[in-house]
């Protein structure tokens, strides 16, 4: 399985010489395309109806619990990055720590895949988890992951994701009436403003 899993990172890994403009893309796909989630995230909930916050809720609470499992796996099963083995081509820094599940992945594709299970969020959803597809080329093709580490986010998002919209009533509801309280006290020059809903 390792070897099948190097062959398919040095078949996606950038050259010896790459092309400029797919490095540049590629970064800001590794690096940059994750800030949707938390600058989505804040929109939907200031803005939103109450059923979009929860599912926004459910969908932060997933992403959250994946990264969890994925702190929990690390510890208990390290996996060397590619450049901690001299494999391929490193083309973004890195701190040489376990590269299974990636954490890119799993935030992107848990929030992508929960808004998949809400039908009016399935719009959305289908963009993150593309997004998500491009994410993990990109994380692999700069020589920070290999595809084994995608395949492991995919499980582990997708797990999250439906346990926490499965059992939405105990996981996710009561965080939501306590986080509204919240917002109801702390933003309420701002509510009252109409600047944001309440």
């Amino acid at each position: 399985m390792e070897e099948l899993n190097q062959a398919l990172f040095l078949l996606i890994n950038a050259s010896i010489h790459p092309n400029p403009l797919t490095v540049f893309a590629a970064k800001v796909l590794a690096n940059d395309i994750i800030w949707i989630i938390p600058l989505g995230v804040s929109a939907y909930w200031l803005y939103g109806a109450e059923r979009t916050r929860i599912v926004v809720l459910a969908s932060c609470m997933s992403g959250v619990s994946g990264l969890l499992i994925n702190q929990i796996i690390a510890l208990m099963w390290t996996h060397p990055r590619p450049f901690m083995i001299g494999l391929g081509q490193t083309l973004i820094p890195h701190a040489a720590d376990s590269s299974f599940p990636s954490d890119h992945l799993t935030l992107v594709w848990a929030v992508g895949v929960t808004l998949l299970l809400h039908r009016d969020f399935r719009c959305v959803g289908s963009i993150l988890s593309l997004l998500g597809i491009a994410i993990a080329w990109a994380r692999i093709y700069l020589g920070v992951h290999f595809p084994m580490d995608m395949l492991g986010s995919v499980f582990v998002a997708t797990a999250t994701s439906r346990l926490i919209s499965w059992r939405e009533d105990l996981f996710v509801l009561p965080l939501f009436h306590l986080i509204s309280r919240l917002h109801r006290s702390l933003l309420s020059p701002f509510i009252q403003r109409g600047w944001v809903k309440k």
